[in-house]
C-alpha cells in the first residue's frame, strides 16, 4: 500500500498504480446520463483521466476548470474526469460552471474495482472511500503514457506535465 497526504496527515491507498508502458486496467464507469463508459470502447483515442476526490471542492472544481480550458486546444484528447460523485451531481456542477471540454465519469457503482485497479483508492481517513488526486494520459494503444499521484490531497496536479504527455501521444 502506499501513501499520500491530506492536510498533512498520512493517508493509505490501495490497489496497484499502473506504471508508464504498462497496458491500462480496463474499466467501466457511469456517464451523467447513467450510461456505461469502458475503456475498451474508446481506444484509438488519447484519454487524460484527472482523478479527484470529488468536484464540490476547492481543488477539485479547479482542476475541472483548468483541463476544460486546455482541453479546447487538444484535438483528438478526451478528458474524463473521475470522482466518486452521483453522476447528477458532477453533471450539475460542470452545466453550473459551464464545463463542456472534460467528460465527467463516475465511479459510485464500482464496477470493476477501478479505485483499486489504478492504485487510487484512499482506505482511511476523513477521505476513506473517495478516490485519491491523481493524473493517467492513456495513449490511442490503451498503454499508460503519464502517471501523476500528487502527494498532498489538496494540491493540485501538474498541468503542463500531463498535456504535454497527451500531445506526445497524438
Amino acid at each position: 500500500m502506499m501513501q499520500v497526504t491530506f492536510q498533512n496527515q498520512p493517508v493509505t491507498i490501495s490497489g496497484n498504480l499502473p506504471k508508464v508502458g504498462d497496458k491500462a486496467p480496463d474499466f467501466c464507469l457511469c456517464t451523467a446520463s447513467l450510461e456505461d463508459f469502458k475503456l475498451s470502447d474508446h481506444l484509438g483515442s488519447v484519454l487524460i483521466l484527472s482523478i479527484v476526490p470529488s468536484l464540490d471542492t476547492g481543488v477539485c472544481a479547479t482542476s475541472a476548470r483548468k483541463f476544460n480550458q486546455e482541453a479546447t486546444s487538444l484535438d483528438g484528447v478526451k478528458v474524463l474526469c473521475i470522482s466518486e460523485d452521483l453522476p447528477f451531481a458532477a453533471d450539475r456542477f460542470c452545466t453550473a460552471a459551464g464545463i463542456k471540454n472534460v467528460m465527467t465519469l463516475s465511479d459510485f457503482r464500482k464496477d470493476g474495482n477501478f479505485g483499486e485497479n489504478y492504485g487510487v483508492m484512499i482506505k482511511d481517513g476523513a477521505l476513506r472511500g473517495l478516490l485519491t488526486r491523481s493524473i493517467f494520459v492513456i495513449d490511442k494503444e490503451g498503454k499508460i503514457a503519464y502517471v501523476e499521484l500528487v502527494p498532498e490531497i489538496t494540491n493540485e496536479p501538474n498541468y503542463a506535465a500531463a498535456i504535454e504527455a497527451a500531445k506526445k501521444c497524438l
